[in-house]
């Protein structure tokens, strides 16, 4: 009897997690390339908040200054936050046109919001009608300011972009850009079932009124993440602004991996450490029982040792359906932000996936980490 119940509450909880792939599926499916209705060429503010970036900061300057969108018609402004290398000076020194300027958040300014603190103040000395952020250890195609504001009309208020780890070389750079892909489909999918829950701030653009209105990061300033999910989300529960996702190849914005998988884990950690503040409880409990699953699946193993072989049938069944359905998702990302090849490496990841998941959105839930050099505490 309590073999049937458990392989129920399992069955359950798997019926839930396929159902909102196959609702990423279907929001996939509804994706139009973007630039194919409209076009603006608005006044954009680039802001890129930048701590530490010696390594990638000159490569960052090089994309920017090289964009097609006309000179007169955007700025960058990339916002120091208490960098202790030598980034600031690189960039100083640096050739630049007239458009591209370099300002420093002040020690008082918003001390505990980090990296919304940078945003916030770059925002705050801007003058265009369109925000854009990324960050400095990205590169762009020359094409990207134009395609990301094509995407923009009277109705639309957030512009979510796809983003790419550069291309891979080692085992564990392959596993991450797997992943990291299947978190940006995910993200595309839902906005196209108008359910927008997740994006990446190194790729996001928004209407200057639509953050003012929603009153930026103002109820947020306590969590050191949430500058790019947590703001598209306020927007469209606004009701006043559409979100779409740029889905063209010119606007994907290239960034590198991490290098180990302490920074991996980190990194994870921080981005599950706002999951709990999300304003939509619905979307909470959604969340939750999302977790729940991929809890489920190590016990089943743990029951299938001690209880009955069932449960290790079960486990079997679930993981090949779950990996049969995100084959698919991640098949919509070829030739936008993976190559078909990489595909063969899934089997693997999705045995990855699991422990990571469960390990980030526990310890991102409760814990501590460290970013940037910085120790950032609940």
């Amino acid at each position: 009897m309590l073999n049937i119940f458990l392989v129920s509450i399992f069955i359950l909880l798997f019926i839930y997690y396929s159902i909102f792939l196959i609702g990423i599926l279907k929001g996939l499916n509804k994706e139009v390339p973007a630039g194919s209705e409209f076009h603006t060429e608005e006044f954009i503010s680039v802001i890129i908040p930048f701590r530490n970036e010696s390594s990638n900061i000159l490569a960052s300057l090089n994309s920017l200054e090289n964009q097609t969108y006309p000179k007169e018609k955007y700025e960058v402004i990339y916002v120091n936050d208490s960098s202790d290398d030598d980034c600031v000076q690189k960039i100083l020194n640096a050739e630049k046109s007239s458009n591209i300027k370099v300002i420093s958040v002040p020690d008082d300014f918003s001390k505990n919001a980090h990296k919304k603190r940078a945003i916030r103040f770059g925002i705050s000395n801007s003058k265009g009608k369109i925000i854009l952020t990324t960050d400095a250890d990205c590169v762009h195609h020359k094409n990207w300011l134009k395609q990301m504001t094509y995407c923009f009309d009277d109705e639309t208020g957030f512009v979510s972009g796809p983003v790419e780890f550069i291309e891979e070389v080692s085992f564990f750079e392959k596993l991450q850009k797997l992943e990291f892909s299947g978190l940006v489909l995910t993200g595309a999918g839902l906005i196209g079932i108008n359910k927008p829950t997740i994006c990446n701030a190194a790729n996001i653009a928004y209407k200057k009124a639509a953050y003012e209105m929603v009153q930026g990061f103002s109820d947020q300033l306590n969590l050191s993440s949430g500058d790019d999910e947590l703001l598209m989300q306020k927007i469209w529960a606004s009701k006043k602004f559409k979100v779409k996702f740029c889905w063209n190849k010119e606007a994907v914005v290239k960034t590198k991996g991490n290098d180990s998988i302490e920074k991996f884990y980190h990194q994870r950690k921080r981005w599950a450490s706002k999951g709990l503040f999300y304003s939509n409880k619905l979307l909470i409990v959604k969340l939750i029982l999302i977790f729940l699953f991929y809890i489920s699946l190590p016990i089943q193993l743990i029951l299938a040792l001690f209880l009955s072989q069932i449960f290790l049938t079960s486990f079997f069944i679930f993981l090949i359906l779950k990996s049969f359905i995100e084959y698919f998702i991640l098949k919509h990302g070829i030739n936008l932000i993976i190559s078909e090849k990489i595909l063969r490496y899934i089997p693997i990841a999705e045995i990855f996936q699991i422990p990571y998941i469960i390990i980030a959105g526990i310890t991102g839930a409760f814990g501590n980490y460290n970013w940037k050099e910085r120790k950032i505490k609940r």
